[in-house]
């Protein structure tokens, strides 16, 4: 099954990542194994799933184009609207595999998240997901503590679109390594948690790391615009494209923090008994 596996995953990242698009795979039994059972997924342990991020490039990339050609639904984010498309594309591509595609909004009839994808992004090595227990003297008291992942290149500075299941596709092999831990000293795991909990809007915590790449000015006033009015501010972009002139990027060199980056996983055909 591996060389199907590692054949999948190829098509998988040509399809995608062109769009700014990362995908990290894992096994199911990782997540579940972190979850209890009315959380966990339906699936045999070593099931090969993916997380897929949205990288700063997705809105150049995907969403501006999908913006030109595409008739908008307006009680749907367009962000959401645009990477369904995308991932519907994904399976078009590959008739010949079901894949399961559970977003990162999808919800049981109980209101229930169908995926906690931090959990799926922490396990997939993509991102660390810090969370309250992370810190060793709480300082929060009764307060209620979000959660948070920071990615090793882009720092907060990326989404987490959702999670594809390949039922029947079996990776026992797999390597798991685990994300690159980006905020390892008590001190800065306390200033992340209270700038994602209580200052979130001056984007200060999705500088935890340095970030090779952040949102440009437009991506900014985007997600900084009440969601009830961005269709509107979208539809005046697809009206004129250069309305909206994209920011320069700011970006740093690569070799950031001595190099470190998150181990890009690719499957390979392991030996029997390794």
């Amino acid at each position: 099954m591996e060389p199907r596996a590692a054949e999948l995953e190829g098509r998988i990242r040509a399809t995608l990542e062109p769009f700014g698009f990362e995908v990290h795979p894992f096994q199911v039994g990782w997540y579940n194994a972190l979850l209890p059972p009315a959380f966990q997924l339906p699936l045999p342990e070593p099931t090969l799933a993916f997380v897929v991020l949205s990288t700063p490039a997705m809105f150049d990339r995907a969403l501006k184009p999908f913006l030109q050609s595409a008739h908008l639904q307006p009680l749907k984010d367009p962000v959401d609207q645009c990477v369904a498309h995308h991932l519907t594309n994904l399976q078009k591509s590959l008739p010949e595999q079901e894949i399961v595609v559970i977003t990162d909004y999808d919800m049981h009839p109980n209101r229930r998240p169908k995926i906690l994808a931090q959990t799926a992004a922490h396990v997939a090595g993509a991102a660390y997901y810090y969370q309250r227990q992370d810190v060793e003297s709480d300082p929060w008291g009764d307060k209620k503590i979000a959660g948070v992942c920071i990615h090793p290149l882009y720092g907060g500075w990326f989404a987490i679109r959702g999670v594809l299941l390949l039922p029947g596709v079996e990776v026992p092999h797999l390597p798991h390594l685990p994300p690159l831990d980006c905020v390892p000293t008590q001190e800065g795991r306390v200033a992340l948690l209270e700038s994602f909990n209580f200052r979130w809007r001056d984007w200060t915590y999705r500088d935890a790391v340095a970030p090779v790449e952040r949102y440009s000015e437009e991506q900014k006033a985007y997600f900084l615009t009440p969601p009830a009015q961005r269709l509107a501010l979208l539809e005046g972009l697809r009206e004129d494209p250069t309305s909206l002139e994209a920011q320069p990027k700011e970006t740093v060199g690569l070799n950031w923090g001595m190099g470190l980056a998150a181990p890009r996983r690719v499957l390979a055909t392991v030996p029997q008994g390794t």
